[in-house]
């Protein structure tokens, strides 16, 4: 049966967002966070772009340390399955970096809308993100941050995003405070939870095996009503994950990943192996599961295509006052000259934070606080970039004049405004 999908949460800019930045025309609002909000940007050359700004409330000293760190993190790895690290400036007034625009719903969302994978497609989606992590670690780093909301469906596959939370392995060096845990409480693993150092590779595996629970059974390892709770609950061995939902054919794989101990988990190797045991007992090839898993999750309206043609009109129009609009009489649109374009009110929301939960509060353990981790869904990384360095900035493009962003822009809050209750 078709499935009906839904489009990607954009929203028109506010009167404080930024209309530019770096030389990125910006167009409407795709994520945020407690640390920053993330926009749809378009090169000069009209390259879309996620663009992550750090909110001026939070921009201090240590804030800017972590932004850089994440900038070099980004500048060292890549691959088909990271979003590419496009630009960046961790040095500006606004601190902000732009990465590549996935055009597609993160794993939380779609499992939201459309319920658990069925368990081919969480094989593939395993051996996908495994092979991606494994490139990570050859770089001697670690993600820290792995969840549903950092895996990005796009139309040519999944792809992980958000680095912001990523340290270099049998690293020491931190950029928080002393007994600090740092991450996202429902994919975190015990060692994390109870602020231990050095962490090792072994803390992407569990939170994989976190994030490929959720795609198999619509849930996390562990759940509780309060963060302490939940925080007793991941670092007490007695508790085993709950598995429940999970397929018989995932379970052993998973509860494996999810084991307590570090040294008890698998590698990421083993766990490609594994999900292509899977896979292989269908009488597929793992390449074929990974293209019914990209058919399967890609939603087939290309959103930004919608967007544009907003803006496809011969000239921008001054927009009318409120009298002028309660005095004008109503004249209907004018067909869509070719295919037929969703309202773009659908398009348009206020709510962009994902469901996945943030450690922001005191962990039961040890005195240790939790720091959370900054959830910006749709907020792409990664891929090396050899012209940016840590001691000069880049050049910056002069503000250009893009006549069709803007309009896309003011399309987006008229739009916006017509479907508002005030």
């Amino acid at each position: 049966m078709l499935k009906v999908r839904p489009q990607v949460h954009i929203a028109p800019l506010g009167p404080d967002d930024p209309t530019e930045l770096g030389g990125y025309e910006l167009l409407g609002r795709i994520g945020q966070g407690g640390m920053g909000q993330v926009y749809l940007g378009e090169s000069p050359g009209g390259e879309p772009a996620a663009v992550k700004v750090i909110k001026p409330s939070v921009v201090d000293s240590e804030t800017r340390m972590r932004f850089a760190q994440e900038v070099e993190i980004l500048k060292t790895i890549g691959g088909a399955r990271i979003a590419a690290l496009l630009d960046a400036d961790p040095d500006a007034e606004r601190p902000w970096l732009a990465t590549e625009y996935v055009e597609g719903l993160d794993l939380s969302r779609h499992v939201a809308a459309h319920g658990p994978l069925p368990p081919l497609l969480v094989a593939a989606l395993g051996a996908t993100l495994a092979e991606a992590l494994a490139g990570v670690h050859r770089q001697g780093l670690l993600h820290r941050d792995l969840k549903p909301a950092n895996v990005l469906l796009g139309p040519n596959g999944p792809k992980v995003i958000d680095f912001g939370l990523a340290v270099f392995a049998e690293s020491n060096v931190s950029l928080t405070a002393p007994h600090t845990v740092v991450g996202t409480p429902s994919c975190m693993p015990p060692e994390q939870a109870n602020g231990e150092k050095p962490l090792t590779p072994a803390v992407d595996v569990y939170a994989l095996g976190a994030v490929l629970l959720f795609a198999a059974s619509g849930h996390p390892p562990y759940r509780a009503h309060t963060i302490h709770l939940l925080f007793h609950q991941v670092v007490d061995p007695t508790v085993a994950p709950d598995l429940s939902g999970v397929p018989d054919e995932l379970a052993p794989l998973l509860g494996a990943m999810l084991a307590h101990r570090p040294q008890d988990r698998p590698g990421l190797p083993a766990v490609v192996r594994g999900c292509r045991t899977l896979i292989e007992a269908q009488g597929l090839k793992v390449a074929q599961a990974r293209r019914k898993l990209t058919t399967y999750s890609a939603a087939p309206t290309h959103v930004l295509d919608d967007l544009l043609a907003l803006g496809r009109v011969s000239a921008p129009e001054a927009r009318p006052t409120r009298a002028q609009q309660d005095s004008a009489p109503v004249v209907p649109p004018a067909p869509a000259p070719a295919q037929p374009s969703a309202d773009p009110r659908l398009l348009l929301r206020r709510d962009h934070t994902s469901p996945e939960p943030s450690a922001d509060t005191p962990a039961p353990q040890p005195p240790a606080r939790a720091v959370g981790a900054e959830d910006t869904a749709g907020a792409p990384a990664a891929a090396p970039l050899s012209s940016l360095s840590p001691h000069r900035k880049p050049d910056r493009p002069s503000l250009r004049s893009s006549a069709q962003a803007r309009i896309t822009a003011r399309r987006l809050r008229e739009a916006y405004a017509a479907s508002a209750p005030f």
